[in-house]
């Protein structure tokens, strides 16, 4: 019931809350810069992008929290989360400075990675752990394209690009050390088209 009513809280607070972060945005100091309307819209959208992301890392890592058994799992989860909200927060601010909103799409987004989290989790917690290596490594392949494709100017998003991408990689780099069971081909191809779907429907709607 514990974990129940900490998942409703989890999705509240990420759908609907603002949300904080326990650690300064690495854009802090940096000055805006000076977008033209294509570079703006460009640098919106690939924030929205990484924005559900967050929300779908939030959603992922409670759900595996939830079903675990393993305390010491449970808390590497949690610890991953608390980071997570961090990111959520940082994307969060980029988005409202340059003016673009998040994902209409978002509920959705957090059902299914909450649902893809609960399956990870019930068929092990080696399982549960490879799921997390291959999120967070897909992740950090998109957030090193994105720093590719943001505008050379825009520093303040480059900078909390840049930090997420360090973070994702070194939580893909624990869970790996914790004994993650390496998902077959098939599984990470089907991760990497649905994660296909979700950064080309995020960047518009």
């Amino acid at each position: 019931m514990d974990s129940f009513f900490n998942a409703a809280d989890t999705a509240l607070r990420t759908l609907f809350a603002v949300p904080r972060a326990s650690t300064e945005t690495p854009a802090q100091g940096v000055p805006e810069a000076d977008l033209n309307p294509a570079q703006k819209r460009l640098s919106g959208a690939l924030m929205r992008v990484n924005h559900v992301g967050e929300v779908c890392a939030q959603a992922l890592y409670t759900a595996q929290a939830a079903v675990t058994n393993n305390p010491q799992l449970r808390e590497h989860l949690l610890a991953a989360a608390r980071e997570e909200t961090d990111h959520l927060a940082w994307t969060r601010q980029r988005l409202d400075a340059l003016g673009a909103r998040p994902s209409v799409l978002n509920p959705l987004w957090f059902a299914g990675a909450f649902a893809l989290g609960l399956v990870a989790a019930k068929i092990s917690d080696r399982a549960s752990l490879g799921f997390v290596v291959e999120t967070e490594n897909q992740v950090a392949e998109h957030l090193r394209s994105h720093l590719q494709r943001l505008p050379e100017n825009d520093l303040a998003s480059r900078a909390v690009v840049s930090r997420m991408k360090d973070d994702e990689e070194r939580h893909a780099a624990q869970a790996s050390a914790s004994g993650a069971l390496a998902l077959p081909p098939p599984v990470k191809i089907a991760m990497r088209a649905a994660a296909r779907v979700m950064t080309t429907t995020a960047h518009y709607v």
